[in-house]
């Protein structure tokens, strides 16, 4: 054969071209790479090499050779996969096309990528227009460019910038739309932190009007830059001077202040209002030719766009000694917690936390002014079950419980009233009472919604008669309060979702679960003018525990307005969703849990390789403190729990008591009617005229909540000071 393929060379003859010279069985190649291919394959090749122009680019295209697997599949299977194919490609491009060109009565939205936005973007630029010239927003934090604002708004919660002298060559050009506020507000003084003072026991209450700058404690309390909550903590304490007579050496830590006073202004300093210039949102056209002002927002589906919010005028801000009072009458220091059920030792503990850290003025003697502004607590009892209707005489009915209870009576002593006072939540009246909501919150399928699972409360039966609540208790509608994990009062928790927002919108301040317990003054938070609530451990959502929301805000219209018609949801996962699809989250600051939920991190297993004091590694451990680590609670006490934080959140828990052994409040002698009743229901088979305090009696290791609670009790009975040196004078 080799010597015809000679011959027929030396002929001019090309073999292959008039008439085979070869074998048909063998196999053939165009190139020696088609050959090296061949041989390295497995047999299965979808790629082969195509010719190109030039030797040096190898192109890969589809092999169309017997040994595609469509091939081998068939031409009817093959077919039909072409078919699915090109089916899925117009789908796609009908998707794209829909989105695109619709407009704001005919948008449409996949049924498989379903939003919460209700909200045009005409909308979003009012609220956020309305939140900063309001002076609710002293962040430097960026206006997402969805909003579409063109021009800088006048910021007078910002101070000024600082002039600059020369402008890189590097930096690039402003974009269409402006993503920075312009600040025209008081100048910021940062405090020194505060320095250790000889002699001194305790650390210094803040200074009156100073305010803490968030941007700067979420840049050192970042879990998402990969910052500890210990080092967050101890920022925290020595910038306040809380370590005061504790403190080692560290090298300079003067650079770690985060509290600021405002500087005074001149009348002619403040920029009149008028002068500031109405954001135009660019609006370009759809290949249609139609203008679409809500390009790039996606609507839920099945709804309209909101109409324009009612809003009233931006409020004007007040500095400095431009306040005529300590305290802003239209905006009152006010916390707030919500509580079901009959007041116990939980709610107990909490209030006593209010009245050992906040400044209240329980220290001075009759007659003495106060130099800063006290705050309030406003405990909102719902009086039954969450789905009832309260009863005419609910209000004296409240009182009159109040009164005989042994955990309650004492705040109701005249020295408290200015400070603690109770409230009778009423579901109708409140929701009546809300712009927003009362002419449509009727028309609800259920008020009990949390994170889209709703529970349907009968309208037969609106569990608002006593007898009903008597013989269905078991019933998680008649349920009042938690009284063990098993009969946990979801109804109650659901309500309080919304009470909260609630609260907060109609009479503005900071709203607080009552699962919350105080560990410092909160005087420099009082003063940050933005809403805030913190992180949900390591996820990219809210926790409401804590929700500061300003009075009547544009922020508030819009979550009432949202929920409305996304189920009446107000869970802390679905709020997060409101404010992300909306571009509003900047204007709910996201604080770092480390301030307020110390402990969250660790018990979820994160920065376990470097726990912050105490560790626990769930929140049980608070109640009963590992023997390993029991020792520590009466050591260190109040001081070494959690030093820094502004509170502490033991998430739920209801079920446990505080101190086991002594379940009864134990304020001496101008309480004592109440601890003996308390006592005697702790101990039905003991004498309460027959009791001696014995040690024998007591716990030997004493957990977390135990110590807490005694040492608030003892500052009421007179026995040491507060947190920061004083004396309760009755």
């Amino acid at each position: 054969m080799a010597a015809r393929y000679f011959a027929a060379f030396q002929r001019g003859i090309t073999p292959g071209r008039d008439r085979p010279f070869y074998d048909p069985h063998l196999p053939s190649y165009s190139s020696a790479v088609r050959e090296k291919m061949h041989l390295q394959s497995s047999g299965r090749q979808w790629l082969i090499p195509m010719t190109a122009s030039t030797r040096r680019i190898r192109l890969q295209s589809p092999n169309p050779g017997p040994q595609s697997r469509l091939a081998r599949v068939g031409r009817r299977r093959g077919f039909v996969c072409r078919c699915v194919a090109f089916l899925a490609v117009v789908f796609s491009i009908a998707v794209i096309v829909l989105m695109l060109l619709g407009n704001e009565e005919s948008h449409w939205t996949p049924p498989f990528r379903d939003t919460t936005l209700v909200f045009g973007r005409e909308n979003l630029q009012r609220i956020w227009r309305w939140e900063i010239e309001s002076g609710h927003y002293p962040s430097n934090g960026k206006i997402p460019e969805q909003i579409g604002f063109t021009s800088a708004i006048l910021n007078p919660a910002l101070p000024p910038a600082k002039a600059h002298t020369l402008i890189s060559p590097f930096t690039p050009p402003p974009g269409p739309v402006t993503t920075i506020t312009r600040g025209v507000g008081p100048r910021r003084a940062y405090l020194e932190n505060q320095k250790q003072s000889v002699g001194a026991a305790y650390p210094p209450r803040p200074i009156p009007g100073s305010i803490a700058d968030l941007d700067i404690i979420l840049e050192q309390c970042n879990f998402s830059e990969g910052k500890y909550v210990r080092d967050c903590l101890e920022f925290l304490r020595v910038s306040a001077g809380l370590d005061n007579g504790r403190r080692f050496r560290r090298g300079s830590v003067d650079g770690w202040k985060y509290s600021f006073m405002e500087e005074d202004r001149l009348e002619e300093e403040i920029p009149p209002r008028a002068t500031q210039a109405a954001p135009i949102l660019p609006v370009g056209p759809y290949p249609t030719g139609r203008q679409n002002s809500n390009a790039g927002l996606m609507k839920k589906r099945n709804v309209q766009w909101e109409r324009p919010l009612e809003l009233p005028p931006p409020e004007q801000p007040s500095v400095g000694s431009n306040r005529t009072t300590a305290c802003d009458p239209e905006n009152l220091r006010l916390f707030h917690m919500f509580w079901a059920g009959p007041f116990n030792e939980k709610p107990y503990v909490a209030l006593l936390s209010f009245l050992f850290t906040q400044n209240l003025g329980l220290h001075l003697e009759p007659g003495q002014e106060l130099n800063a502004c006290r705050p309030q607590i406003w405990l909102w009892i719902n009086p039954g079950p969450a789905a009832a209707v309260p009863n005419p005489s609910a209000l004296t009915d409240m009182y009159d419980a109040l009164k005989t209870n042994p955990w309650a009576a004492p705040f109701l002593h005249p020295r408290f009233k200015n400070v603690i006072k109770f409230r009778l939540w009423n579901t109708t009246e409140q929701l009546d009472s809300n712009l927003e909501l009362r002419d449509e919150w009727r028309k609800m399928d259920t008020l009990f919604n949390s994170g889209g699972v709703t529970v349907s409360v009968p309208a037969e039966n609106p569990a608002g008669s006593s007898s009903a609540i008597l013989t269905k208790t078991g019933d998680m509608v008649h349920r009042l309060g938690s009284k063990s994990e098993a009969t946990y009062d979801r109804l109650s928790v659901i309500l309080s979702d919304m009470a909260r927002f609630i609260v907060t919108h109609r009479y503005g301040g900071i709203y607080l679960d009552a699962d919350t317990i105080f560990l410092r003054d909160w005087e420099e938070l009082w003063g940050w003018k933005g809403a805030f609530a913190y992180r949900w451990s390591y996820h990219e959502d809210y926790n409401t525990a804590v929700l500061h929301l300003n009075k009547g805000s544009a922020l508030g219209s819009f979550l009432f307005r949202t929920a409305l018609k996304n189920g009446f949801d107000f869970h802390p996962v679905a709020v997060s969703k409101y404010l992300k699809e909306a571009h509003l989250e900047n204007l709910l600051l996201r604080v770092p849990d480390a301030l307020f939920d110390p402990a969250w991190l660790n018990t979820e297993g994160y920065q376990v390789e470097r726990p912050t004091y105490p560790f626990f590694a769930g929140f049980a451990d608070f109640f009963d403190t590992p023997e390993v680590h029991s020792a520590a609670p009466q050591v260190v006490g109040f001081e070494g729990f959690f030093r820094g934080a502004f509170s502490y959140h033991f998430h739920n828990f209801w079920w446990k008591p505080f101190d086991p052994a002594r379940n009864w409040p134990d304020l001496g002698p101008k309480f004592a009617g109440g601890e003996r009743a308390a006592r005697a229901a702790a101990n039905p088979h003991a004498d309460p005229d027959d009791w001696s305090d014995k040690i024998t009696d007591d716990k030997r290791d004493l957990d977390w909540a135990t110590v807490l609670k005694r040492t608030f009790e003892a500052y009421i009975r007179g026995e040491r000071p507060n947190m920061y040196g004083e004396w309760l004078r009755w």
